[in-house]
């Protein structure tokens, strides 16, 4: 359980090209996902980092496109800077009619050492993911 991928998976009563859109164009991510992105592309080997700064702390997020099919998947590499571990995150699309299935999968964050680093604990992913995905996006594509 410790070491299970996070997935979450949400209905969307929206065409999956405008999910598609939320999920990987820059300025729509600003809108619903982290507001401070300095640049997105999906596209592989693109990498772009920014600070987030959650209680106390700063965490750089260092994402780098690992794979882009448009209207189906993206992944990326996920890290922190200044922090151990590397996880990967994967946003799938199903389109079925005018609505869309996202399943998010956050993999390998055993990887950060939440034994030593509290702040990078599951539960703070899963709550997050949640939130993002569940309400965040969803309010914002529909």
């Amino acid at each position: 359980m410790k070491n299970d991928p996070i997935v979450i998976q949400r209905n969307f009563n929206a065409p999956v090209t405008k999910v598609w859109q939320a999920i990987t164009d820059q300025e729509q991510m600003k809108l619903w996902y982290f507001d401070n992105i300095p640049e997105f592309k999906a596209e592989p080997g693109f990498i772009t980092q920014f600070n987030v700064h959650h209680n106390g702390r700063d965490y750089l997020h260092i994402w780098k496109v690992t794979e882009a099919e448009p209207l189906k998947k993206i992944s990326y590499e996920w890290k922190y800077g200044g922090y151990p571990g590397n996880s990967f995150v994967t946003f799938e699309l199903t389109p079925e009619g005018d609505t869309t299935t996202l399943t998010l999968t956050h993999e390998g964050l055993e990887t950060f050492l939440p034994d030593i680093n509290p702040g990078v604990e599951r539960k703070n992913f899963v709550e997050g993911w949640t939130a993002i995905i569940g309400m965040s996006l969803k309010k914002f594509v529909e």
